[in-house]
């Protein structure tokens, strides 16, 4: 039986999350947000979403108040995570470190850093040198040991993520060119 898409009438919080971040798309373009991408040509490349269907994820992020428009460097507005968005780090991160754990025989492709201390943070965003819980923007995502060899000949946002980068902060990419 399928499941509808849409639960109106359902008080479930867990429903009514997952009509907002549970498909696929979503949660990676939320994870990207985090690590700095702005750009929809930079999600499209670092994804590879087709463009109809990130245009509508992106629409419906900023509908549901997780992402923002904000005014570009260039002519096109660009999307960044709201405060109602970066509740969602203690998910993300659970996710990744969950992937991590099953899935990453290298080890993980990122490492999260508390950007005061420069140490590791574990799964619950506490760091392992002063103690402290570290939100987003005191994190600093860096390569980890399961980042394979050739990223930072990739798309855009993985060369740009081959070096330590502030969470939330706008990631330094070159405008990213698009395969039709």
């Amino acid at each position: 039986m399928t499941l509808p898409s849409t639960y109106p009438d359902v008080s479930c919080s867990l429903a009514r999350a997952l009509e907002v971040i549970g498909e696929r798309w979503s949660l990676l373009i939320v994870r990207d947000a985090f690590y700095g991408v702005r750009r929809f040509s930079d999600f499209r490349a670092h994804l590879q979403a087709p463009r109809a269907v990130l245009a509508d994820r992106l629409a419906a992020l900023v509908e549901a108040g997780v992402l923002e428009r904000v005014p570009g460097t260039g002519a096109h507005d660009e999307y960044a995570l709201t405060a109602k968005g970066e509740q969602l780090w203690p998910s993300v991160r659970a996710l990744v470190e969950w992937g991590d754990a099953h899935y990453a025989p290298d080890g993980p492709r990122r490492a999260f850093l508390h950007t005061a201390c420069d140490a590791p943070v574990d799964g619950a965003s506490v760091c392992t040198a002063c103690g402290e819980r570290i939100a987003p923007a005191d994190l600093t995502v860096a390569p980890g040991p399961g980042l394979p060899p050739g990223e930072e000949d990739a798309d855009a946002v993985s060369a740009a993520l081959t070096q330590p980068h502030p969470m939330l902060a706008p990631l330094p990419t070159r405008r990213a060119k698009i395969r039709a």
